[in-house]
């Protein structure tokens, strides 16, 4: 079975600044069958007609938040209702698996001082050992293509070759063996392309970056994807489809 594995990010991942109120920088990936990714866009689709006429709008976590752009309509209480209501209803019923790495940037360079490594690299390494984990689970014979949003050039080179690093030298669990066979590509996509499945990562990293901040506060959005996150067989998903480090 071929699936689809989209990366999405939320906070910065420099180490020069932090954040006192944002510490936190998370990769969020979702991972699609392909049936369930053609539905989820049929969907997506249809929404993005009701509200806005047309299919070319990009689901951005922050703008909806902040009802920026074309996500004004959000300040007419009843058209902000329905929007969420329909949304999360996408969120919630379509069947995909969240992994997520989320690095505190304060604890870890408290903790590793100069010989701290890049976040955003330190995430991807943990998310490409988890994703072999969760597709032994649905799919030992799956392969996956991987999809990643743009950054910049500099950034999106040094993650391309961080990335080729692993599968070169596999990880301690997983042999590099094993990587080449499963994962078939790993490409960068502008925001600009309407990529559905990178739209949704977006959607997810914000709310699990809140909840790993702030666990003990409710959160509706990070309850609505919280069924998603791949886990083990006892239904645990911290240190599985959830890590946080150090």
């Amino acid at each position: 079975m071929k699936y689809r594995f989209f990366l999405d990010e939320t906070g910065d991942h420099g180490l020069s600044y932090i954040d006192k109120n944002f510490p936190l920088f998370l990769l969020c990936g979702c991972l699609f069958q392909e049936d369930d990714l053609n539905k989820m866009e049929t969907d997506i689709n249809t929404f993005k007609t009701k509200y806005f006429k047309t299919t070319q709008i990009i689901l951005h976590s922050r703008e909806i938040r902040k009802c920026e752009g074309p996500f004004q309509i959000l300040f007419n209480l009843d058209i902000k209702a329905s929007f969420y209501a329909a949304l999360n209803k996408i969120i919630e019923n379509t069947t995909y698996k969240i992994i997520g790495a989320g690095i505190n940037k304060e604890k870890h360079i408290k903790k590793y001082g100069k010989s701290a490594k890049d976040p955003y690299s330190l995430s991807l390494s943990f998310i490409i050992e988890r994703l072999m984990f969760c597709l032994d689970s649905l799919d030992k014979n799956g392969t996956v293509e991987i999809e990643v949003e743009e950054r910049g050039k500099k950034e999106d080179t040094l993650l391309l070759s961080h990335f080729n690093s692993i599968l070169d030298r596999g990880t301690y669990y997983i042999s590099s063996q094993r990587l080449k066979k499963t994962i078939l590509s790993f490409g960068f996509y502008s925001k600009k392309e309407n990529v559905t499945g990178l739209q949704i990562a977006d959607l997810c990293a914000y709310p699990l970056a809140r909840h790993l901040l702030n666990p003990e506060i409710p959160y509706i959005p990070f309850d609505i994807i919280e069924k998603k996150i791949y886990c083990n067989k006892k239904g645990e998903y911290k240190g599985w489809g959830l890590k946080v480090f150090p």
